[in-house]
């Protein structure tokens, strides 16, 4: 009985973090640009994903930051997959444009691909290395954080 209670406890208080060190897990979801994007077909570039909504301020100013790490790392083997989690695609497209993005932006309405990385806070970053293990996650966003992005990136792209 307390082996399954502490089951029940870990599983509920189970963070974005503990996932470090595993294998990302694999996914497949539409794009703006109306296209499949697969997680698995990745493999062999630095991965950083992006979970982001409408509704969250931090996601708003961070997406601008990512757009330059995008471009100044993607010919580096940098791959940036933004997953927005609203219902509402047209409010997630138009931020998008309004901000000017140009990685993909993927959609997950049925936020289940949130579910597999364990979001509890917006947004959520996540950077996997090029054999697919998530060796980095951060949560939330305040200005600054993208210079811990950049030291990881630079760090798994030199691997």
């Amino acid at each position: 009985m307390i082996l399954l209670s502490l089951l029940i406890t870990s599983v509920a208080f189970a963070s974005p973090r503990d996932l470090v060190g595993k294998t990302a897990s694999d996914f497949a979801l539409r794009s703006l640009a109306h296209e499949n994007i697969r997680l698995s077909e990745q493999l062999g570039e630095v991965v950083l994903l992006n979970f982001w909504a409408t509704w969250c301020g931090p996601c708003r100013q961070e997406m601008p930051l990512l757009d330059e790490l995008y471009s100044k790392y993607r010919r580096a083997g940098l791959v940036l997959l933004s997953i927005n989690i609203d219902e509402d695609t047209e409010r997630a497209a138009e931020m998008a444009r309004t901000l000017g993005v140009s990685y993909p932006v993927l959609l997950d309405t049925r936020n289940e691909v949130a579910k597999a990385y364990q979001i509890d806070a917006m947004p959520l970053t996540v950077l996997i290395d090029r054999e697919g293990t998530i060796r980095y996650v951060s949560e939330g966003y305040k200005p600054g954080y993208e210079r811990r992005y950049t030291d990881k990136l630079r760090e798994l792209l030199n691997e």
